[in-house]
């Protein structure tokens, strides 16, 4: 798992919407799972999936509905989309909302939903872009938990975030964005060591990067 950590405006979204082909690059070139995202964007949208910061959710259709509309755009078949979709609303623990209009779940309902829907075509590769903004602790916890199982599964993830901790808690590298560049990257570890002192946060650490202190969701 890869984090992308900065303000708003920092230029993460933008990453994120370059390298899912929703937006083209004005300069320098960009692969995902080993294709060219200008001249194979067909081929990096078959491996990817991608959850917005807005919900995809379409809140007049159940959460089954919702799975089931997301994998025939991706032409599954309809034996592995019935599957697909049960094992999804199992392991993001939505199976007694199932049948529910989706405007009647939680926010953090919500947002599991969001991601099982990037999910129902089993992608290589998962964009997450600001998935815990706006939930309560509790619900951030969930979905850090279900973050951290599809890591330890072999998905590659991207994620981008305001919370220091999150990066820390789920990365197994960071970079930290200002101004539309890089200002700093590595392993959380990494990062901490450049900083001298027995106790050493994140929050040193962007202070360091980018010459002004962290302020949250700035």
């Amino acid at each position: 798992m890869f984090a992308l950590l900065g303000p708003n405006g920092a230029g993460k979204s933008t990453t994120v919407r370059i390298l899912t082909t929703l937006s083209s690059p004005t300069a320098g070139r960009a692969r995902v799972a080993g294709f060219d995202v200008v001249r194979q964007p067909r081929e990096v949208r078959r491996r990817i999936g991608a959850v917005a910061q807005s919900s995809g959710v379409d809140p007049t259709a159940t959460g089954r509905e919702n799975l089931t509309l997301q994998g025939r755009l991706f032409r599954l078949p309809p034996a592995e989309l019935r599957s697909r979709t049960e094992e999804l609303l199992h392991l993001f623990q939505l199976e007694a909302a199932a049948d529910r209009a989706a405007a009647t779940y939680s926010g953090g309902m919500k947002r599991r939903l969001d991601v099982a829907m990037g999910l129902i075509h089993r992608p290589e590769v998962l964009f997450l872009d600001e998935p815990t903004t706006g939930l309560d602790p509790e619900s951030r916890a969930v979905m850090w938990k279900e973050v951290r199982r599809l890591a330890r599964e072999g998905l590659t993830l991207l994620l981008t975030t305001h919370y220091l901790e999150e990066a820390d808690q789920l990365a197994q590298r960071i970079a930290i964005v200002d101004g539309g560049r890089i200002v700093a990257a590595g392993t959380p570890a990494e990062l901490k060591r450049e900083i001298p002192g027995d106790a050493v946060s994140l929050d040193d650490v962007y202070l360091k990067a980018t010459g002004h202190p962290y302020r949250g969701e700035e």
